[in-house]
């Protein structure tokens, strides 16, 4: 969407404090032998105590209130209870909502606990690349550069990214235009950013994979080469200086 009044900006503002808030709770209450269904539950209930709707829910009849991924799994994982998390486990989580009449879209992958397997360099790296992206962005900027910045960078760091998941518009739904801010370079691709919209910009960087697979569940996307993904989103606001940030105060910069 593109703001048009106060109005629209407060809502907006809104609805993103609150994934913000639910994000960085939901970080803090993981804990090793939790299941994902126990994490998303506690996710599920602030949003529902908040008078919001989780967006996958809404949209796309998702079988959970957040996306919760774990390690091999890149994103859109079904939080069930079967689903345990470990010490040092990668862990996803994806949390959107709809409030009022407008939506908001951000998440971020951390570990848990001790780094057992030293994933946090590329949990930095993503981290990272996000802030690197998000800065190249004001209005009459080509959406190409977003990709070529998460590309570059991920390069140096000796990461990859995965070419087939992109940022994407948000506001009066959980996807909009423009739907391909990809996370790689496309030359062809010569839309602009425009003052005032509102944008979801997220990083997949990856050890391995390039592509993201869906998984029989119908949900699920791993890496077709395998190794982990690390992802962070946050909704912006495009404008002729510094975006604004929506979402911060999620807890993926700390």
């Amino acid at each position: 969407m593109s703001i048009t009044d106060n109005i629209e900006l407060a809502g907006i503002q809104q609805v993103s404090a609150l994934v913000a808030m639910v994000l960085r709770e939901m970080r803090q209450h993981a804990r090793p032998g939790m299941s994902a269904r126990e994490l998303d539950d506690y996710g599920g209930k602030i949003l529902q105590d908040h008078g919001a709707r989780s967006a996958p829910r809404a949209a796309y009849n998702f079988p959970g209130w957040t996306c919760i991924s774990v390690n091999n799994e890149m994103a859109h994982g079904i939080p069930t209870a079967r689903k345990i998390f470990h010490e040092g486990d990668l862990i996803n989580v994806d949390v959107s909502a709809e409030l009022n009449g407008f939506w908001s879209d951000n998440g971020g992958s951390f570990v848990l606990g001790d780094d057992k397997h030293r994933l946090q360099p590329l949990v930095n790296a993503s981290r990272e690349i996000l802030q690197l992206a998000i800065n190249s962005i004001h209005s009459g900027v080509h959406i190409s550069e977003v990709g070529r910045v998460v590309e570059t960078e991920a390069r140096l760091r000796a990461y990859k990214v995965i070419k087939n998941l992109t940022g994407h518009g948000v506001g009066r739904s959980l996807h909009e235009e423009p739907h391909e801010i990809a996370n790689c370079y496309n030359r062809f691709n010569e839309r602009r950013f425009g003052r005032s919209t509102v944008v979801a910009i997220e990083t997949f960087i990856s050890t391995h994979s390039t592509m993201a697979l869906t998984q029989r569940d119908g949900w699920t996307l791993v890496g077709d080469k395998g190794g982990y993904v690390a992802q962070h989103e946050h909704t912006i606001m495009v404008t002729d200086g510094a975006p604004v940030v929506l979402t911060a105060g999620n807890g993926i910069w700390d």
